[in-house]
């Protein structure tokens, strides 16, 4: 991982925004989503339910297992591995591009609550604050902000 920019060789690398949407909507917008992360939790519900998804297949650049990241508060630190230090900046908003990867996907991964509220269960994005090499086993630290908590927005 790359201080500032996200994951060498990624899509998502830069310190501007990626995204084709917003890329059309303010190209200069700061980039919030340079590292995505999912839990292996979802991938396993997902199998459950007959969808073959490996990790990377949802364009995560890390997948974890334990950590509850879809409860993670905004400004939460995540530190991986030896060096690597992430600043969790929000939910994923999963997009057509997952319909397009398996038929009925979407509408598995972006559900409704009774209250009416969106569920969005497709992981969170961060910004790298110290850069560092990330290998599958490492270690994921989870440094929650100072309190008053806020909940995640998509970004």
């Amino acid at each position: 991982m790359l201080q500032g920019l996200g994951v060498e060789g990624d899509a998502h690398l830069g310190v501007t925004i990626k995204h084709r949407y917003r890329v059309r909507t303010d190209p200069s917008q700061p980039n919030l989503r340079q590292v995505h992360l999912i839990q292996a939790e979802l991938l396993d519900e997902l199998a459950s339910s007959g969808f073959a998804v490996a990790p990377g297949d949802l364009g995560e650049n890390v997948t974890t297992r334990g950590v509850d990241l879809l409860a993670l508060p905004r400004g939460t630190i995540l530190k991986l591995g030896a060096d690597a230090v992430l600043h969790v900046t929000g939910l994923r908003n999963p997009c057509s591009q997952i319909e397009k990867f398996r038929s009925g996907l979407l509408k598995a991964v972006l559900l409704k609550a009774p209250s009416g509220e969106v569920v969005r269960k497709t992981g969170v994005m961060a910004v790298v604050l110290a850069g560092g090499v990330v290998v599958p086993g490492d270690p994921v630290v989870v440094e929650l902000p100072q309190p008053p908590l806020f909940g995640l927005e998509a970004v």
